[in-house]
């Protein structure tokens, strides 16, 4: 798996979940399908007038999540920008060609009121929990920067081996000190919950 090949499966999902959040601090998600890929950006559509719209304008921090019939998980974090004035109407007339039925929705020139935003540079998580063991790694597009998130086994285990034992899907083997192996790992945080000595450490 690859950042490539995400963003791929992103695309063909088509139908995507959009997490902000709004200026009181609460969590706002929308399902959008108004997208386009090329090789270098994600562009999506969406109305000025829109909630949405604003709080990308004042924050831009964004989560887009997809779930594929795989059991896959990928969501890919973000901070979207809009295209620059001169390419706004090129964009959007790519998405409304690449998704026919917008033209339901902003018929004619009533698309103006649209804005497209462009994410080049992001973090990207895929979970897959239909193999066994299940399958995470990060990946970056552009300059974005990847956050490890979990658990490692410190210099203070005793190698008394109680977190392999209470590991669900068996990603611990045994060391001096004992060692999780991060793309087998759920993040359940069993092993955290059951060092007698404290050893385990939580990531981000």
């Amino acid at each position: 798996m690859d950042a490539k090949t995400c963003l791929e499966k992103l695309r063909l999902v088509g139908v995507l979940s959009f997490a902000t959040v709004d200026g009181s601090g609460a969590p706002q998600i929308r399902c959008i399908s108004a997208i386009h890929f090329d090789e270098e950006s994600f562009y999506f559509f969406t109305a000025r007038g829109k909630n949405f719209c604003r709080e990308l304008l004042e924050d831009g921090r964004v989560q887009i999540l997809a779930y594929t019939r795989f059991k896959e998980m990928i969501r890919l974090s973000a901070k979207a920008v809009p295209v620059s004035d001169e390419r706004q109407g090129a964009c959007i007339d790519t998405i409304f060609e690449e998704q026919p039925y917008l033209a339901n929705v902003y018929p004619d020139d009533t698309r103006n009121i649209g804005i497209i935003f462009e994410i080049k540079d992001a973090e990207i998580e895929y979970f897959n929990l239909g193999v066994n063991p299940i399958f995470r790694e990060v990946y970056v597009i552009g300059n974005g920067k990847a956050e490890y998130k979990g658990y490692k086994i410190t210099d203070k285990c005793i190698g008394c081996g109680k977190c392999a034992k209470v590991c669900p899907q068996r990603c611990i083997k045994a060391g001096k000190p004992f060692e999780i192996i991060p793309e087998n790992c759920l993040h359940c945080g069993a092993c955290y919950e059951n060092c007698p000595v404290k050893a385990v450490e939580r990531l981000g």
